[in-house]
């Protein structure tokens, strides 16, 4: 019998488990999510009870499960050209501001769950590119980071269903951009040349970032939300070590660096705001 059900006690332990592995922080109210995600996993891992399932995730030596778990609770739905001003931004102001840049512009695309987001950045370059041939002569190049192995995996395949183009995604830049999958009807294929600017690599935020290099934009959009202030702190401060002097930061509309730091200047767009780096 399957059991899906999880004690308060065991909830809360899962709860501190979770936020020490990746940060993120559980409401009170949350156990139903926990149920929602990690209840497929029974089958896949041959457990009967949710508890159990919990507790094996727990042990270092049980590394599969553990990521699965992971995987499960941070992995989020997204869309293309998510908020549609970010990349507004992007098109109208910080891609002509770098246009004579000599190297290429490096942009980081943090917490990139199913990859939309780094992909829509390279679509918004190639568009300003065929308005401005002669800007960013050195092109750009997006490193994409994600803490979900798997989702990386699929990111790098570039393969999505006909309910995620839908998602965000005009006809036009269907045809421009995708080809058709052979895989599943429906499914679409991200061309050569975008997937030409993107690296994807595995990155847990609460690491150190120093081997990622230097950026001059970083996006990272609807994932501080997520964390408890003092993390929040310590993203923030690395995040203002991985941007070259004068570099942007995007966080999502409901978010604020406000309390959190005085190294960066907030500058409203009409609409949106971004940070840049003092």
């Amino acid at each position: 019998m399957i059991d899906r059900e999880l004690s308060l006690s065991e909830y809360q332990e899962f709860r501190q488990f979770l936020e020490h592995q990746c940060g993120i922080v559980l409401g009170e109210s949350k156990l139903y999510l926990v149920k929602s995600r990690l209840s497929p996993l029974m089958g896949r891992f041959n457990v009967d009870s949710l508890a159990e399932l919990v507790k094996r995730s727990m042990k270092l030596s049980e590394r599969a499960l553990r990521a699965a778990v992971i995987d499960a609770m941070t992995t989020n739905e997204t869309l293309w050209f998510r908020d549609t001003y970010p990349f507004e931004i992007l098109n109208d102001r910080i891609l002509p501001e770098y246009k004579n840049h000599t190297g290429p512009l490096k942009i980081w695309s943090a917490a990139c769950s199913s990859g939309q987001e780094p992909y829509s950045i390279a679509m918004t370059y190639l568009e300003y590119k065929a308005k401005n041939p002669g800007g960013l002569r050195a092109g750009i190049k997006v490193t994409a980071t994600d803490i979900s192995n798997k989702v990386l995996e699929q990111c790098a395949i570039g393969e999505y269903d006909s309910l995620a183009l839908a998602r965000g995604l005009s006809a036009e830049r269907r045809k421009k951009f995708f080809t058709d999958a052979e895989t599943k009807a429906g499914s679409m294929r991200v061309k050569d040349e975008l997937k030409q600017f993107i690296h994807f690599r595995h990155l847990n935020l609460l690491d150190s970032y120093s081997l990622l290099g230097k950026f001059d934009v970083i996006f990272c959009r609807n994932v501080l939300i997520y964390f408890a202030p003092e993390v929040k702190r310590k993203i923030i401060a690395q995040f203002r070590q991985s941007l070259n002097p004068g570099g942007y930061l995007f966080l999502g509309a409901s978010e604020s660096i406000s309390g959190l730091t005085e190294d960066f200047e907030m500058i409203r767009c009409q609409p949106g705001i971004i940070y840049r780096r003092k």
